[in-house]
C-alpha cells in the first residue's frame, strides 16, 4: 500500500500536467488566431455579413476615421498578398503585333514582362478616330472556360472591348494567369499564391497602359465581372491611379470568391486588419464606382447590404453622388448587353467617353460594328511571334520575386 503522501503527490504532478496542457492549448491557440486567416467562397451567413458590416461601421464615425481605417486595410491587402513592400518594377519590354483594322478600331496583340521573363498577355483595342489623349480602360476577365466562352476571347468581351474603343477609350483585356497565352506555355491557374501575381499584374497593366503616348493617365478605368470584377475591385484599392471602377457580379459582404485568385491568400483576415468585399470596394471612395448585381447570384443583396455600406463611406466625403448601383432582379451572373449598357453609361459620364457613338434613338447601344475575332487570331505567341527565350518556364522555376 502507497503512503497517501505519495497518492497526493502524483495528484499534484498529474494536475500540474493537465493545466499544462490546457494552458499550453490556450497559448497555440491564442498564437493561431493571430495568424493571417483565410476567408474563402461562402466564408459568412447572410446575416452574419450583415452583423460584420455592422460592426465595421461603428469603428469610424468621420472621415478622418475612415481614412485610418482604410489605410490599414490596403496595407493588410498588399501585406496578406506578399506585396508589402512593392517588388521591383523591372522595364515592360513591351512586345506588340498584328494590328487588324476595323471601321471604328483596331486590335493588336501585346505581351509584356510584369516580372523579368513573366509576360501579361492580351489584347489592345484602340480607337480610329478622336482627341487624343484618350481615356483607358483595364477589362480583365473571369473563370469562363467553355471552348466558345473563353476568357478574353469571349463574344460580350470583344463586344465590350470594341465598344469602349468606338466610345473613345484605349482598351487592354488581359488573360489570367493560366489562361490564354499562359495555359499554351503550360502555366494553371491554380498555382499557389496565384492572387499574388494576379494582383500584381493588373498593376503592372496600369503602367503598360500609361507608358502608352496616346493614353491620359489621370483617365484609367477598370472593369470585369466574377473572377474579373474582383480584380477589379483589389486593382482599385491599392492603385489610386484607377479612376473609375465597374466590378460586375462580384461585390458581396458574404461570398468572398472561391478561387485561390481572389481568396487564397489572406487578405481579409489577419491580427491587424479585418475586412471583406465590401469594405474593399469601400476603398474606391471618393473615386466613381458603379456596382453591377443581379438577383441570382451573391450580389442578390446588393441594393440593400452592399450598397449602403460604400454610399455611407462616400457620405463621409460628401461623394454619394459617384457610387451608383444598376440591379437587375431578374438576371444571372454574366456581362450580358444590360450590364455592359449600365457600365459604358457610366463609363462614358466619369472617363469623358463619346456615349453618343454607339447609342441608338430608343436608348440602346449599337454593338452591330463590333468584329467577332477568331481565338486563334488573338494569342499573342505562336509560330511566327515565338515567346521570348528568356521567359520563365511554367509551375517549375521559382519566379523572381520568391
Amino acid at each position: 500500500m502507497k503512503s497517501p503522501s505519495v497518492g497526493i503527490r502524483r495528484v499534484i504532478v498529474i494536475s500540474i500536467s493537465m493545466f499544462a496542457v490546457v494552458f499550453s492549448g490556450r497559448v497555440v491557440q491564442g498564437a493561431e488566431s493571430k495568424k493571417p486567416q483565410l476567408c474563402q467562397g461562402n466564408y459568412h451567413s447572410e446575416e452574419a455579413a450583415k452583423e460584420q458590416l455592422a460592426k465595421f461601421a461603428r469603428s469610424y464615425s468621420n472621415l478622418a476615421e475612415w481614412k485610418v481605417r482604410a489605410g490599414r486595410i490596403r496595407k493588410g491587402i498588399l501585406r496578406g498578398a506578399e506585396l508589402l513592400p512593392m517588388p521591383k518594377k523591372c522595364a515592360l519590354n513591351p512586345i506588340i503585333h498584328s494590328k487588324r483594322k476595323y471601321k471604328y478600331y483596331t486590335v493588336e496583340n501585346v505581351a509584356f514582362e510584369s516580372l523579368p521573363g513573366v509576360f501579361v498577355t492580351g489584347n489592345l483595342y484602340r480607337p480610329r478616330k478622336g482627341k487624343r489623349p484618350f481615356a483607358a480602360v483595364l477589362c480583365p476577365h473571369g473563370h469562363w472556360s467553355k471552348p466558345n466562352d473563353y476568357g478574353r476571347f469571349r463574344p460580350d468581351m470583344q463586344k465590350r472591348c470594341a465598344t469602349l474603343a468606338r466610345m473613345g477609350a484605349v482598351v487592354f483585356s488581359y488573360d489570367m494567369v493560366g489562361y490564354g497565352d499562359w495555359k499554351n506555355a503550360g502555366w494553371q491557374h491554380r498555382r499557389p499564391k496565384v492572387l499574388k501575381l494576379q494582383l500584381w499584374n493588373s498593376i503592372r497593366a496600369i503602367d503598360f497602359l500609361t507608358s502608352l503616348k496616346d493614353v491620359d493617365p489621370k483617365r484609367i478605368g477598370v472593369t470585369g465581372a466574377s473572377g474579373g470584377g474582383t480584380q477589379s475591385f483589389l486593382v482599385t484599392a491599392v492603385d489610386d491611379r484607377i479612376a473609375v471602377s465597374v466590378p460586375t457580379v462580384m461585390v458581396s459582404a458574404h461570398f468572398f470568391g472561391g478561387c485561390n485568385c481572389e481568396s487564397g491568400m489572406p487578405i481579409h483576415k489577419s491580427d491587424t486588419h479585418e475586412t471583406n468585399n465590401t469594405d474593399i470596394a469601400a476603398l474606391a471612395a471618393p473615386r466613381p464606382q458603379l456596382l453591377i448585381s443581379n438577383g441570382k447570384d451573391w450580389t442578390k443583396n446588393t441594393p440593400n447590404v452592399e450598397l449602403p455600406y460604400i454610399r455611407n463611406v462616400y457620405h463621409l466625403f460628401g461623394a454619394e453622388a459617384r457610387v451608383e448601383n444598376v440591379h437587375l432582379p431578374d438576371e444571372g451572373h454574366d456581362y450580358g448587353i444590360s450590364k455592359r449598357t449600365g457600365a459604358y453609361k457610366f463609363l462614358a459620364k466619369h472617363l469623358k467617353l463619346a456615349l453618343d457613338n454607339v447609342i441608338n434613338p430608343d436608348g440602346s447601344i449599337d454593338e452591330s460594328f463590333v468584329v467577332i475575332e477568331d481565338q486563334d487570331d488573338m494569342y499573342v505567341f505562336n509560330d511566327e511571334h515565338p515567346r521570348p527565350a528568356h521567359a520563365v518556364k511554367p509551375d517549375i522555376e521559382v519566379l523572381p520575386w520568391d
